[in-house]
Formats: C-alpha cells, structure tokens, sequence
C-alpha cells in the first residue's frame, strides 16, 4: 500500500495505490493526519473532494471549501483537509443533499457509493477487540477506532456480554448510539475489505479456524453461486438475511 513514513508531506509514488492522484506529474500529495483510520486503509478528505467528487480543480480550492464547512464525515463537519476517510465512512455535503458511503470495491479497492439520506445516520462497525473495563463494563473497539462501553449490571454474569470479536455492532452516527449487533457465523452476509477477493460480496458457507485471524479462511459464496474464500481479517460482517447497507450496482442480488 506504501509507507507513511513521518514526514509532514507525502511522495505521491509512494501513496497507497488506490488514491486516484497524477503521481507522474506531481512529486508530493497531501498525507492522512492519524486518526480513525490507519493511513494505509483511507484516503485524506482533500482528495475525496478533488479527486473523487470533482468539487474543486486544486488543493486550495479543495482547502478553501472543506475549511468553509462543508463536509461532513460520519455527521460532523470536518475541516482538516488531511482527516482520514475509511470504509463504511459516510460523507455528506448537506447544500446539495448528497450522501456517499465509502466501500470497498473490486480492483479499485473502494468506491463512493451514493445512499439514501434514510441511511445516512446508520453506520455497521466490525468489532476488532473487546476488553474488560474498571466495574467489570465492557469495550468494544471498534473498526473505526473508536471505543464503545457496554455497561453491565452484574460483573459475575454479564448478560448483557452478547457481542464477540469479529461481529459487527450496528451504530448510530455521529452518537454512536447502539442499535444492533449481527455476528459472525455461516449464513452471515459479509462484503470483503481487502486482499484479490476486496469488494466482492457474499453469504458464509464456512470458516477454516487458523491459530490466528490471518491464517484462518472463509469460504463465502455470492449472488451468483460462484464460491470464493478470503482471510478472516478482511471479512465484514454487514447483514443476516440481506445488507444493512446500500451497496454498489451487482454487488449483491
């Protein structure tokens, strides 16, 4: 994907591959502030606007309208040009009403899908870790890098402990209320957030348990009936009987 590295600007031949910059003409490009998401797995706001939306032909222009307010990212507005943009990242420009959510996407490795302004507040987060907290409480850290407690009324049996690794809470944005939680388990539909299978959406026929996430394989099947398999470490979990989220044009029938 390319190295950071910890210099304040980027070389444009070493930017992940799937950020839709000119790396022949233009030696530097904007480098991701820390945030959210690694700066391998998401894209900096300024070229979100440029590059992808078309709302500015140069960086200063891109500067000028994101400094003005008028983007938001998972429902707050984002004036930092650099601020990392990620998978299941919803951005919205409320002036024109438009929303997008970003997914992954096959070959391109991500795409800006246009939703409904309905969906805009809903937002479905893998769950990467779940820890014990003081008073027994749970956190769930979250695909986004964000924490969510869950409280629990009794340390000693914590019936409200229903979540797992690897499941996938359902969010509201940018509260990150808790609406609802989908599992990871055969029959889950999952949409695929890296390596050859990136993009590709299907229903989990099986898991190959590894000694650890990387090396543990899902075998999953699409809307086609063609049967593909993947590292459990890019499976998404994004619904039970259909997506919780709108997706691309043939990702899913």
């Amino acid at each position: 994907m390319g190295r950071m590295g910890g210099s304040k600007h980027l070389k444009a031949l070493t930017a992940p591959e799937f950020w839709p910059i000119l790396r022949k003409e233009y030696k530097w490009t904007v480098k991701p502030r820390p945030g959210p998401h690694s700066a391998s797995m998401s894209i900096p706001l300024l070229l979100i606007v440029r590059d992808v939306l078309g709302y500015a032909l140069t960086a200063r222009e891109a500067r000028r309208l994101i400094a003005e307010g008028h983007f938001k990212v998972d429902g707050v507005v984002r004036r930092d040009y650099k601020f990392p943009v990620g998978f299941m990242d919803v951005i919205e420009i409320p002036k024109t009403g438009e929303v997008y959510r970003m997914l992954p996407y096959p070959v391109k490795f991500f795409k800006l899908e246009p939703i409904p302004a309905g969906e805009a507040a809903v937002k479905p987060l893998r769950i990467e870790n779940k820890t014990t907290v003081k008073g027994g409480h749970l956190q769930l850290n979250l695909f986004d890098g964000r924490n969510v407690i869950v409280r629990v009324g009794d340390p000693r049996n914590p019936v409200e402990d229903v979540y797992e690794t690897m499941g996938t809470l359902i969010v509201t944005i940018p509260g990150l209320g808790v609406k609802g939680y989908i599992g990871l388990g055969e029959g889950k539909i999952a949409i695929v957030v890296g390596g050859k299978a990136v993009g590709r959406v299907g229903v989990i026929k099986s898991i190959t348990w590894g000694w650890r996430r990387e090396s543990t394989v899902v075998t999953l099947e699409d809307a086609r009936g063609s049967v593909f398999q993947t590292s459990l470490n890019y499976v998404y979990v994004i619904g039970e009987d259909k997506p919780l989220i709108k997706l691309p044009e043939g990702a899913w029938k």
